[in-house]
């Protein structure tokens, strides 16, 4: 009886037993999702606190630290949404796989980077990967949720590491700094990068693919060249000269380019943007907004990177504890932002959002150059950190409840799209900004400076070298040092500026989200343009997820809420 026992097959599992590792396979993809959302944004933030660490190391000039920032973003933008395409065709795991892998090359080649162009090459690869992390891991959060409850739980969980990513990455970067290398915190990124894919692997489900999404091939190219160009005539018009043949050049082409971009949308069977969703008219306030607003929350951070780093020196440990204020409150505000949206209509809270943080960038305007006291900044800072996180969700809410639901993935990879470019758009004019002022004031009121003969010959040289930057950053007692004075002011009245300009556009923003938007509930006024029942319209009638009520089919559902 015993060999009998022995040969008889082992007892099926109980239901209770396959649930619970049903269930521990979901935690483990949200997990895994959640880390890897981690690991991009610590790729994204981690340049904060080190610009004035680069600027030392490879003895940058003009525009080459906006180029370290600027090539992370660039890919993310535009290749964001073909990114979304591949992972509901192929499985967004293999995308998450594959971005990780991406994240620890990039990161490793800047942390060997013998030169600033090496760094370029590295900080794009990062942004490569990215790219493809953050939409599939929102992606597989989505896919293995099956309620509003659990999918609102893990989204609020992967928005919580990604904004922990972007809080914790200056200070990563301080600390390295402050040991004696700042390479030491690409490492770390690097290293995490292998841990994702590992857990990816052995943790995530893999999504079902999608068969019947197609790539567009001609609208990829098109959008990527014409970007791309006119990104770069933005971030060289300050130093080679707006009028500068290459310059004009790449604004002519890229605008040819993205022209093109917009009539093959038109007449593609299968287009990467939606173009009939700018129709409705509060999708259409929101993206403005979106690439208003986040240019203007991007682009404060950067003139604080820059004027705490290569204007000030100041140790990248203070820059990382000041970058919490930025960053820190989109986390630690998501219970307060949910009550918010649920007690009042998205568009004020966004308002509210918006004009906080132009008040914010308005006092950032006022900081003094030399004044090295961290004190000052606190208010500015906080005031930006709380308007941004005010911001992301309504953003979001307002552009996804306002479309018909078999367009709902489409709109939230667009809100998606448009929020990065915004981002993309921050540094590169911000810096543009900042630094063509301080060169023309600079450029003004050097020849004429007294300063000993010794002296004024070097200065002008470096001056026209390196910019004002590279003056300002000569050691004491070195020829042309003495114009230190007049670089740093001049530096100083370029990011004011910098600073004014993101002020002006967070307050447009809000004006016009107020005026906008009004007349609508909640922004659903898509059914007035497009005559359709909206994601809003399904959300209130059946108490359903928007996002999960949007289609028929896994790729709306994954889609429509990866901006949430």
């Amino acid at each position: 009886m015993s060999q009998n026992r022995l040969a008889s097959p082992p007892p099926a599992p109980s239901r209770s037993a396959t649930s619970a590792t049903g269930s521990n396979r979901v935690k483990g993809t949200i997990f895994a999702a959640s880390i890897a959302a981690l690991l991009a944004q610590l790729a994204n933030a981690l340049p904060g606190s080190l610009n004035g660490l680069f600027q030392e190391t490879f003895n940058t000039v003009g525009s080459q630290l906006t180029w370290i920032t600027a090539a992370f973003m660039i890919p993310v933008v535009v290749f964001e949404l073909t990114f979304g395409v591949l992972g509901d065709k192929f499985g967004h795991r293999k995308l998450v796989v594959g971005g990780s892998l991406l994240v620890f090359v990039g990161s490793v080649v800047c942390a060997i980077a013998p030169t600033v162009e090496m760094m370029w090459i590295g900080s794009a690869i990062n942004g490569l990967g990215a790219g493809a992390i953050f939409p599939s891991s929102l992606a597989l959060v989505a896919a293995v949720t099956h309620n509003s409850r659990e999918r609102a739980q893990a989204i609020a969980m992967w928005a919580g590491f990604l904004s922990a990513g972007a809080a914790v990455s200056p200070l990563l970067g301080g600390v390295f700094a402050s040991l004696g290398s700042w390479r030491g915190s690409y490492a770390v990124v690097g290293v995490l990068g292998l841990v994702t894919v590992g857990l990816a692997f052995w943790k995530a489900i893999e999504s079902s693919p999608a068969g019947d999404r197609r790539l567009d091939p001609w609208g990829q190219v098109t959008f990527a060249i014409g970007l791309i160009l006119a990104l770069f005539g933005a971030v060289q018009g300050p130093e080679d000269g707006w009028t500068s043949p290459h310059v004009l050049g790449s604004f002519l082409i890229g605008a040819a380019f993205l022209i093109a971009f917009v009539v093959i949308e038109l007449r593609a069977p299968s287009p990467l943007l939606q173009l009939n969703l700018f129709r409705n008219r509060a999708f259409t306030v929101s993206s403005i907004v979106a690439v208003i607003g986040m240019f203007a929350f991007l682009g404060a951070c950067f003139s604080f990177s820059m004027w705490l780093g290569p204007v000030q020196h100041q140790s990248p440990f203070l820059t990382g504890l000041l970058f919490l204020l930025l960053q820190g409150p989109a986390f630690v505000l998501i219970p307060v932002i949910s009550r918010l949206q649920h007690r009042f209509p998205p568009r004020f809270v966004l308002t509210a959002g918006l004009g906080l943080m132009g008040i914010g960038a308005l006092l950032g305007s006022r900081l003094d150059v030399t004044n090295p006291d961290l004190v000052p900044f606190v208010l500015p800072a906080l005031l930006i950190g709380i308007g941004f996180a005010f911001t992301l969700s309504p953003m979001t809410a307002i552009a996804l409840n306002t479309v018909p639901r078999h367009l709902a993935g489409m709109a939230s990879a667009t809100t998606n799209l448009l929020r990065d470019l915004g981002f993309a758009l921050g540094p590169v004019i911000a810096g543009a900004v900042a630094l063509s002022a301080a060169a023309g004031q600079l450029g003004a009121t050097l020849p004429t400076a007294n300063l000993p003969a010794d002296q004024a010959g070097p200065a002008l040289g470096v001056f026209e070298a390196g910019g004002p930057i590279a003056l300002n950053s000569l050691p004491p007692r070195v020829p042309g040092s003495a114009a230190h004075e007049l670089a740093l002011q001049s530096l100083g009245n370029g990011f004011s500026l910098a600073f004014v300009v993101c002020a002006v556009a967070a307050l447009a923003a809000a004006l016009l989200t107020l005026i906008g938007l009004h007349g609508t509930t909640d922004g659903q006024s898509g059914r007035e343009s497009l005559g359709e029942e909206t994601v809003a319209d399904v959300a209130d009638s059946d108490g359903s997820d928007a996002a999960a009520a949007a289609g028929s089919g896994s790729v709306v559902e994954r889609d429509g809420v990866r901006g949430v």
